[in-house]
């Protein structure tokens, strides 16, 4: 591509790509698609995306094509790869000038020569490091900041580098410049608060902007870029705690003094801050848990440097410093605010959110006081647990609804045992507690009683699991009952039917299915917080899960309204996950009825498959199962449900971790209807099998070939048969089939793989039969041991030499499948086949067990007429043995028989006792 004469036609086309007009949008993005590995093409973009005076829009996007080039096209291994002339050109290109003026594109062109730098630095671009440290020194504030940038993005990149060459090209690195980035840290550091002290607001911000990616940059190289970093003194971060423990260790004595003092002492009152608080529990926390410190069973088996941490924290979590922490954890960090209870009184679901969602542990106060509290109670539970049941037995006696805070202590100590619970298991009889006491408790119907009936229900749901009597179960649902009417409580944190756990039993909640499910359905439809609709789908959904098909009374109303949910949830992805979840349920418990779903639920399928909608990276695993489901449950093949496979190819193609899926989708549209399915989709379904071969992974090429022999024997099990040898059992249970049920295409295959092969047709045969007896023991399926038995029988009577000097195997695999499928009548001394199958027998379904799909009766069915089940091994023996007596004579018959052992030949004549 030349630059002059194509600069021009590239930016008109960029500009196109830019348009909301898709007559305009899609020509262009198929042009740039198919300049993508022009020569050149990459040298354009540059010229583009750096001309300062063009559209912003254009060079935003002439960046993101530029960067998507480098992931597919730099690599010298990768096809259509790009030249090094023209590498070294663009690199040059790059770092000629750090002066970009929209943040956005800056910060864009920095990843990309972050991408750069993990293929080429150092050893293709050894000037970059020298560039940008020179670059950050000048004067010029923009070159600088987004100098200071580019080294940021470099240096991380670089440092999550894993293979021992990359980490020792990293450690090289980072002692040649680590000085210079401690250095422009401080400089940095300095210039920003002697900004501060004069007053200079926008020249601070832009210095504190600067301090942030110095330290960053000096973050990378401390914590990646030294092997033994507690040997240098400059050289140390808290986040080596995590990184290098060990280095951490002279550092744990004064670490944990300091965090405690000031969090869990009066030291810290009245001057420390929400932040502050996180970070010093954060550093407790690092600690407490930390592997790294703690000694094997066998103490012989540890470290030193591991028995000296372990030591120093022993003597520090004293039983006083440890009763102190548990209390002030409780008793203080746990006590609901008053903000907190203003809050949840003014919307209940924000509160519930807020408390649940948003910021993770690490930096909201309140779940990292949760968590600390969790460590620390498993690390010292035999130290604390007596300092907490004290508390809860301080809590026996009734509670004065006018005293506040005697009714939050009594929330936080409850919330303490709910998060303990597993390490309470021996201390606590919480079925007695539970009808003693908690059942009260959630019949207080005061106002003010309210957190502690949220914290009860909470509770119990935490211990469900752990401890609870099952008998209990009906006095709970009656409970849950009656607070599924109080939106307030019902939304609040972790509430939820107990149905999602391994003593649920189904004979015990049907009493309560309907109101229940009415409820739910009710509380779905008046929440408005997208994470709370999730949480009530996904109650919704256990209860469906649990009852199966005893749910399909009740489910009109929450059908009806899904249709609705999903269209108003196009902007949230995760609540889209959980209707899913939702519908896979449902189709599950309606079977065959879930047929009337189909106006909505095809849709739904098609979309979350589809992987040119940007919705599918959220919505696929999901939408494949319900895809899958609904199979299983149709009653028919309608033209809507075929019509979706066109999604099959793309789906094949995107990634071999959808291949299972993706081929059980495919095996439920042969059960389905196989002839309708193939009659369609049979071509586009061999190409795209073609294609995944030509770019998968070994496993995946084998995963392909055993599922697309089953459909295409040619050239598919060609292809395993010479390949892959160790799948050869799946390959031989196709051809047995065939061989048995269809003689003449088995004949036809055979002549098609022998002119592939440029074989004869015999040798062809003799081999097929040789590995069949030599592969024999690696089926082990008993229905496979008699399909081939049958197979290599069904070759008799036969004339074929080739056929008669196997005959000694086929008569070996004989016996074993006799062996495998036949039982001996005691009284009689006669023999069965025990796989023979007369009639359709109802399925039988225990209360524990799925009730069967439309699929599983079309498997009875297609069984009924399979020769494994209808045909007896033992009379086709006879049969067969009888008439290759018949075609050789006795003298030749008995000839052939010679050739089998005396031993084989006994086992035979006793089960053939009788004919």
């Amino acid at each position: 591509m030349d630059l002059n004469s194509a600069s021009s036609i590239v930016l008109q086309v960029l500009t196109q790509a830019t348009s909301q007009d898709t007559a305009v949008l899609k020509p262009a993005e198929e042009q740039l698609k198919q300049w993508e590995t022009q020569p050149g093409f990459y040298s354009v973009l540059l010229n583009i995306f750096t001309n300062h005076t063009l559209d912003v829009n254009v060079r935003w996007l002439a960046v993101l094509y530029f960067k998507n080039g480098i992931d597919r096209y730099w690599r010298r291994v990768a096809p259509h790869a790009l030249s090094e002339e023209e590498k070294a050109t663009l690199r040059a290109g790059l770092i000629a000038n750090f002066n970009e003026p929209v943040n956005q594109i800056a910060t864009q062109i920095s990843v990309l020569i972050a991408k750069v730098a993990r293929v080429d630095c150092p050893r293709q671009w050894p000037e970059l490091i020298p560039t940008l440290v020179e670059s950050v020194k000048v004067q010029d504030d923009l070159r600088q900041h987004r100098a200071l940038l580019t080294f940021y993005h470099v240096t991380k990149t670089l440092a999550s580098k894993r293979l021992a060459a990359d980490r020792k090209l990293f450690y090289d690195l980072a002692s040649g410049i680590y000085s210079f980035a401690c250095s422009l840290w401080n400089h940095h550091t300095d210039t920003f608060l002697q900004q501060v002290c004069t007053g200079d607001e926008a020249a601070a911000t832009n210095s504190l902007e600067r301090t942030l990616l110095s330290l960053k940059v000096l973050r990378k190289l401390t914590v990646h870029g030294f092997v033994e970093p507690h040997w240098s003194v400059e050289v140390m971060l808290l986040d080596f705690l995590d990184q290098h423990p060990f280095s951490f260790t002279p550092l744990i004595q004064r670490s944990l003094e300091f965090a405690v003092s000031y969090v869990f002492t009066e030291a810290g009152e009245g001057i420390v801050f929400e932040r502050f608080i996180v970070q010093c529990m954060n550093l407790i926390k690092m600690i407490v848990k930390n592997y790294a410190y703690k000694p094997s069973k066998n103490i012989e088996d540890s470290s030193p440097e591991t028995l000296e941490a372990h030591k120093i924290k022993t003597e520090f979590f004293t039983y006083p410093t440890l009763m102190e922490i548990c209390r002030r954890l409780v008793t203080h960090y746990f006590l609901l605010t008053k903000e907190e209870l203003a809050m949840w009184e003014e919307d209940p679901e924000g509160f519930t959110v807020e408390e649940t969602g948003g910021d993770s542990w690490k930096y909201s106060l309140r779940p990292c006081t949760e968590v600390l509290f969790i460590d620390i109670f498993h690390e010292y539970n035999q130290t604390l647990t007596p300092v907490l049941l004290e508390m809860v037995q301080s809590l026996q006696a009734s509670t004065n609804m006018e005293d506040t805070s005697a009714i939050l202590i009594k929330d936080a100590v409850y919330n303490a045992v709910g998060l303990a619970a597993y390490e309470l298991f021996d201390s606590v009889d919480f079925d007695q507690w539970f009808k003693n006491q908690l059942l009260a408790e959630l019949q207080v119907s005061h106002n003010r009683y309210k957190p502690i009936r949220r914290r009860v229900i909470w509770l119990i749901g935490q211990w469900i699991s752990v401890k609870f009597k099952s008998d209990l179960r009906p006095v709970l649902y009656e409970a849950i009952r009656n607070l599924l009417q109080d939106q307030d409580l019902v939304v609040s944190k972790n509430n939820c039917l107990p149905v999602d756990d391994f003593e649920f039993r189904t004979d015990q909640f049907l009493p309560y299915l309907e109101s229940m499910f009415t409820l739910l359905f009710q509380l779905l439809q008046e929440v408005t917080q997208c994470d709370t609709k999730m949480h009530v789908l996904h109650v919704l959904s256990c209860v469906i899960e649990r009852v199966s098909m005893q749910v399909r009374p009740y489910v009109g109303c929450l059908v009806q309204y899904l249709p609705l949910l999903w269209k108003q949830s196009e902007e949230h992805n995760m609540l889209r996950c959980a209707i899913l979840t939702t519908l896979i349920h449902l189709v599950q418990g309606l079977g065959a009825d879930s047929k009337s779903l189909y106006p909505f639920l095809l849709p739904v399928i098609q979309l979350s498959t589809d992987v040119s909608q940007p919705p599918h990276v959220y919505l696929l695993e999901d939408g494949l199962e319900l895809w899958l489901v609904t199979l299983e449950n149709s009653p028919c093949l309608t033209p809507e449900l075929l019509s979706i496979f066109q999604n099959m190819s793309a789906l094949l193609e995107l990634s071999s971790e959808n291949f299972t899926n993706c081929f059980k989708i495919i095996n439920a549209y042969i059960f389905l209807s196989s002839s309708e399915f193939l009659q369609m989709y049979a071509a586009d379904l061999c190409r795209s099998f073609c294609e995944v071969l030509k770019d998968t992974t070994t496993d995946g090429q084998v995963q392909v070939l055993k599922n697309a022999c089953k459909y295409f024997p040619f050239p598919f099990g060609l292809l395993l048969f010479q390949r892959y040898p160790v799948v050869m059992s799946t390959y031989l249970g196709i051809m047995g089939r065939i061989l048995l049920q269809n003689a003449k295409f088995f004949s036809l295959l055979l002549n098609q793989m022998a002119c592939e092969l440029g074989q004869e047709l015999d040798q062809i045969l003799g081999n097929m039969i040789e590995m069949w007896v030599d592969r024999m023991d690696n089926i082990t399926q008993p229905e496979r041991r008699k399909l081939s038995a049958l197979a290599l029988l069904s070759l008799l009577p036969s004339l074929n030499s080739v056929i008669q000097d196997k005959f000694c195997g086929i008569i070996n695999i004989s016996v074993e499948g006799l062996h495998d499928v036949m039982s001996e009548d005691p009284e009689t001394e006669t023999y069965k086949d025990c796989m023979l199958m007369s009639h359709f027998e109802e399925f039988k379904v225990t209360e524990d067990e799925e009730p069967p799909t439309e699929q599983d009766k079309r498997k009875k069915i297609l069984a009924l007429k399979d020769p494994v089940h209808t045909v007896s091994l033992q009379q086709f023996v006879y049969e067969k043995l009888k008439a290759q007596q018949e075609l050789l004579g006795e003298q030749g018959f008995q000839a052939l028989m010679e050739t089998v052992d005396t031993e084989i030949v006994a086992q035979l004549q006793k089960f053939l006792q009788g004919f």
